[in-house]
């Protein structure tokens, strides 16, 4: 494994285990054992705590790069806002038991004096970004405050199916969003 992929690796970790557990309660030895590394190596990349929340920002990036990459191959702005949603029903399981990662993660970073809420907070904003192409490309003027909705529509069903430990809420609100994504592109 070439020291770039174990870094990768590392950052992964770090972005899965501050999701599951919290930056404040994750050691060190939680990411190196969810990277399945000896703890030295975590040293070796990243010396602090901080610098290990950097790269979990960055490896949040990186999936929601891939993400995007994956729904822009679809021909029709409406159909890859579907599969956006579609994409966050799918991750029920994952929201019931820890939330959205990012949103999760964003609204403990900005509780830290010193915390890098901001460089997350770019990350969040290209997914914003991005809707907002999708409804300026389906013809709506009003494409900014769509965006908008539609992020805080998931945040927020984000935190009620967590907060109940009902996967059938973000099930409902994925439906009803779909249903608003359509009546919005015909």
């Amino acid at each position: 494994m070439t020291p770039e992929m174990k870094r990768d690796r590392l950052s992964a970790a770090a972005a899965r285990v501050f999701h599951e557990q919290g930056v404040e309660k994750t050691t060190i030895a939680d990411i190196a054992r969810a990277a399945e590394v000896p703890v030295g190596n975590v040293y070796y990349y990243f010396k602090t705590k901080d610098d290990l929340v950097h790269a979990a920002i960055g490896a949040h990036d990186d999936t929601l790069t891939t993400l995007l990459a994956e729904l822009d191959r679809l021909d029709d702005p409406a159909a890859r806002l579907r599969a956006l949603v579609q994409g966050w029903v799918d991750q029920r399981d994952v929201a019931v038991r820890f939330g959205c990662p990012s949103g999760t993660l964003a609204t403990e970073l900005d509780k830290r004096p010193d915390g890098p809420a901001g460089e997350l907070a770019q990350v969040m904003r290209r997914l914003v970004d991005w809707a907002q192409a999708q409804f300026t490309a389906l013809g709506r003027t009003d494409a900014p405050e769509l965006a908008v909705a539609l992020i805080a529509a998931y945040q927020g069903i984000s935190l009620l199916t967590n907060t109940f430990r009902d996967p059938e809420l973000m099930v409902a609100e994925g439906a009803r969003l779909q249903r608003w994504i359509d009546d919005l592109s015909s």
